[in-house]
């Protein structure tokens, strides 16, 4: 209750039951417990009354349990102006919680990037931050996948997203949710006109957007394939980038070889993840795919001159 009152202001008991899920008299009795104990809460009658705080008075951080600051301490730090603001949030904090979740920071790690892998930088992040929380449209200059010069683009930012260590831009072009890469951004400039209102709150955009960039285009298709045992794990492992869904064993008789079967996305994909391992992986099925691996092979040998 008092967060919703330091964040919204003077609220009705019955707005304040529904977001808290009780009823009204649990909330005249909670203000009256809150009054008791020392809270400066009060409450107005009248058309334009409700449950207020007195004017200018705030408490420390309340109702952060053990696991929530846990969560909190441990999460991917945002640069500098996250590390200050849990500084504060920390500062906050009782003492005894305050020296549980320093100790919590100080063992957990949090790297989004993947192995061998850096963050993909994007130096254009923070002013579609601005953009993004002022609510204003942007002209962007942005290079598509597969193009060699960027093209410009009248946009609405919607929100930013953070996926494995790569940001995107959510924004609606001529009113179309898009997603845009932001280390793919080489011009941000600002038109002075509010964006349009989203048609959908961020995360729901975020899960249709992420569900078309992850549908198949063409149907997958089934390969089955042996694998030395030894390296089975890692061999699934680079695989597992060009795969629609996880690699399945097929039982048989252990002769130092595992066998899969798994559904690439192409078989150009396929014959790609699948030859640089050698004679670690015997691909027994698709025919298409034995004939392409070949191919590809004999392609290789030719261009290293016999």
């Amino acid at each position: 209750m008092l967060l919703l009152l330091q964040t919204h202001g003077r609220l009705p008991a019955p707005q304040l039951a529904q977001r808290l899920e009780v009823s009204v008299r649990t909330v005249l009795r909670d203000v009256e417990a809150l009054s008791a104990s020392g809270v400066p809460v009060f409450t107005e009658r009248g058309r334009h009354g409700g449950i207020a705080l007195l004017p200018g008075w705030r408490t420390d951080v309340v109702g952060l349990t053990a696991a929530e600051g846990r969560a909190l301490v441990s999460a991917p730090g945002q640069g500098p102006e996250f590390r200050s603001a849990l500084r504060k949030v920390l500062a906050s904090a009782p003492a005894p919680q305050r020296d549980q979740l320093q100790r919590a920071g100080e063992r957990v790690l949090s790297e989004p990037a993947g192995w061998h892998r850096a963050p993909v930088p994007g130096p254009h992040l923070a002013a579609l931050q601005e953009a993004v929380f002022a609510g204003s449209r942007v002209v962007l200059d942005y290079r598509h996948s597969g193009q060699d010069a960027p093209r410009r683009r009248t946009v609405d930012p919607h929100g930013l997203v953070a996926k494995g260590g790569i940001w995107y831009l959510v924004a609606a072009h001529r009113g179309t949710p898009r997603l845009f890469r932001v280390d793919r951004v080489s011009g941000v400039r600002a038109t002075g006109a509010p964006a349009a209102a989203p048609e959908a709150p961020l995360a729901q955009v975020w899960a249709r957007l992420r569900a078309e960039v992850e549908r198949p285009r063409v149907p997958p298709v089934e390969v089955r394939f042996r694998v030395r045992g030894a390296v089975a794990d890692r061999v699934l492992r680079v695989v597992a980038a060009q795969l629609t869904g996880p690699a399945e064993p097929v039982g048989g008789p252990d002769d130092g070889w595992r066998e899969f079967t798994a559904p690439f996305r192409a078989v150009p994909a396929a014959t790609a993840a699948l030859l640089g391992l050698g004679t670690d992986v015997h691909v027994l099925a698709p025919p298409e795919l034995v004939a392409d691996l070949v191919t590809t092979a004999r392609e290789v040998l030719g261009a290293y001159g016999g």
